[in-house]
């Protein structure tokens, strides 16, 4: 991995939230490849729940490399103040979600904002942490949809978002983009890919997409609630947070992780090719496509080239790492 260590020297240490999670841990893990020290943070660093990733990290990379840290509510006043103690960069995955049944500006937008906040605001009030990494997401730049789109880029925003935000209450949406506008955000598609510990992790978030569609387990409200868009491979999105922490040039960007456009059926098509023995569901008809133009794709690729990758993960082989624990 080809890393400019100008800004982040090798064995700095740089704090991940939520690392439990499917994307956060493998962002850890490409830190720890990098030369990095990560510190973790869990709802409860010292519960059984969380010792695997302890180990896996002590087996793969040495002891002493990482190390889990407690912030329970990550949207509380404060919530990482101890957290960044000492640390020279912060990878901000985690986010508040939920909220109660009222449907106000306060259980809906607050604790979001909150929850991105606080690190900031953590951060601001030592002098250690040279570079912050947002993790966002594509509908921060817009909404999925068949047969629809447009051109996507840095100065894309989810107005549809940003009208339902302003809708709940007023100024929720500025809030939510001035945070991510201040620093660097890395706004990843749909994440495929393996994860570092099936047996204790599973397969999270968009990683059981995949599982459910290889063994003929998608919920039937699936078919229609997952619009056609684009996907990345998770490790791809980890490298990509790595850069963004350690490439001062790439400072208050927005980075595209879009790879390709697929809808069931094309998840379905790779799936035959790559286990042609196999049967799985057919087709399903009026899947459609997006048809949104990601202009900064391309630049995301570019930095992945340049930390001395071939480019993006393909998506047969991204599937075929997200299955490979899996019996078919």
């Amino acid at each position: 991995m080809n890393i400019d260590h100008k800004l982040l020297p090798t064995d700095s240490l740089v704090l991940v939230t939520a690392a439990n999670g499917f994307l956060a841990s493998h962002i850890a893990n490409q830190l720890l490849h990098a030369g990095f020290r990560v510190r973790g943070t869990v709802r409860d660093a010292a519960s059984p729940k969380y010792a695997w990733l302890q180990q896996l990290f002590d087996a793969s990379h040495g002891p002493g490399r990482f190390h889990l840290v407690t912030v329970p509510d990550i949207a509380a006043d404060g919530a990482f103040d101890d957290a960044v103690k000492g640390v020279d960069a912060v990878a901000h995955v985690g986010s508040v979600v939920g909220k109660d049944a009222s449907g106000t500006l306060d259980s809906v937008i607050a604790p979001v904002v909150k929850g991105a906040l606080e690190p900031l605001r953590s951060a601001a009030r030592g002098d250690s942490v040279k570079s912050f990494v947002f993790t966002s997401t594509s509908n921060a730049a817009y909404s999925p949809r068949a047969g629809e789109g447009g051109d996507v880029d840095e100065g894309t925003w989810n107005e549809e978002s940003v009208r339902e935000l302003l809708r709940l209450g007023e100024g929720g949406g500025d809030a939510v983009q001035r945070t991510l506008a201040a620093y660097s955000a890395i706004l990843p598609s749909v994440n495929f890919g393996r994860s570092l510990d099936p047996k204790n992790q599973g397969h999270p978030t968009t990683s059981g997409w995949p599982v459910a569609l290889a063994t003929g387990t998608v919920p039937e409200y699936m078919w229609s609630l997952v619009p056609p868009q684009y996907y990345i491979d998770v490790e791809d999105t980890a490298l990509l947070h790595v850069a963004a922490l350690t490439r001062p040039d790439l400072k208050g960007n927005r980075i595209f992780g879009f790879v390709e456009e697929f809808n069931w059926n094309t998840l379905l098509y790779a799936l035959r090719e790559i286990y042609p023995e196999k049967v799985f569901y057919e087709d399903r008809e009026g899947q459609g496509h997006d048809l949104s133009r990601i202009l900064g794709s391309s630049k995301a690729e570019k930095i992945l080239r340049e930390m001395g990758r071939p480019g993006w993960k393909g998506l047969k082989e991204s599937l075929r790492e997200n299955l490979e624990d899996i019996e078919l």
